[in-house]
């Protein structure tokens, strides 16, 4: 059984220590291959290195919502460049984040909407952040012909699932579903995810799996827990792990062009 972690923060500080022991492990727990995510020129440049360092590795290029007040002049050139390499599969983490407003609204919108453009331009997928942000993140979408575009870990409501089906896109699940007190109703909604659209991820170092036992030192999250979110995920849509294993794994590889 294999598996495909479509979002990793690998560059957090978190795995400076003992990333090769962290790659190990996602090895041996049926994780065949990580895509690390970019969430700043800079980290998308560190994520860039990582992954060509690793066979197994592959990466995003972008910024992230909450960085959007840092983007310049330089901001979509570096990205562009970035994404010229084979290893980027997409773009992002990009998109809006009204919860924790880092960044104000109107800079989210810009460089969200020019990183959208960059995707259509490189006709790259679109690895995609909303947190707070409905009906706001879709109706700027809506303005596009978007290409191969995924919800990364979608917390969401089901009208706003809806809309990000009514639009193409994929849906990344992650631990969030494992979560009692905040996730439950995403045990309901993924069984409304179609099959050839469903992805699943850690965001690794966060979201742990809460129905991990023990639970790791730290609560830190890595690749080797995403078969923890593949048994939720099973149970809730009633199909045999390896099932959900396969469908999700082939969507992945088919999304972000792996090998």
């Amino acid at each position: 059984m294999q598996l495909v972690d479509i979002g990793a923060n690998l560059t957090h500080p978190a795995f400076h220590g003992d990333l090769p022991e962290v790659l190990a492990r996602a090895v041996d727990a049926g994780v065949a291959q990580v895509v690390v995510t970019g969430t700043s020129v800079q980290e998308s440049t560190a994520a860039l290195a990582l992954s060509k360092a690793h066979e197994s590795l592959f990466c995003t290029a972008g910024v992230h919502p909450h960085h959007a007040r840092e983007c310049d002049a330089t901001t979509i050139p570096a990205l562009r460049m970035l994404a010229q390499q084979p290893k980027v599969v997409a773009i992002g983490e990009c998109g809006l984040d009204f919860n924790r407003n880092y960044s104000p609204h109107p800079d989210q919108e810009k460089w969200f909407v020019a990183q959208v453009e960059l995707a259509i331009e490189l006709k790259k997928p679109l690895f995609l952040h909303s947190r707070d942000a409905f009906p706001r993140f879709p109706e700027i979408l809506k303005q596009y012909e978007l290409p191969r575009s995924v919800a990364h870990c979608f917390t969401g409501e089901k009208s706003e699932l809806r809309a990000y089906l009514d639009l193409g896109l994929y849906i990344g699940i992650t631990g969030w579903i494992c979560d009692e007190r905040r996730g439950a109703h995403l045990l309901q909604l993924v069984k409304e995810v179609p099959s050839d659209r469903l992805m699943l991820e850690t965001d690794s170092p966060y979201l742990t799996p809460r129905t991990m036992r023990p639970q790791p030192k730290a609560r830190r999250n890595e690749p080797a827990f995403l078969p923890h979110v593949l048994k939720t995920v099973a149970h809730a849509v009633g199909k045999p792990p390896g099932r959900v294993a396969e469908e999700t794994t082939r969507n992945a590889r088919t999304f972000f062009g792996l090998p």
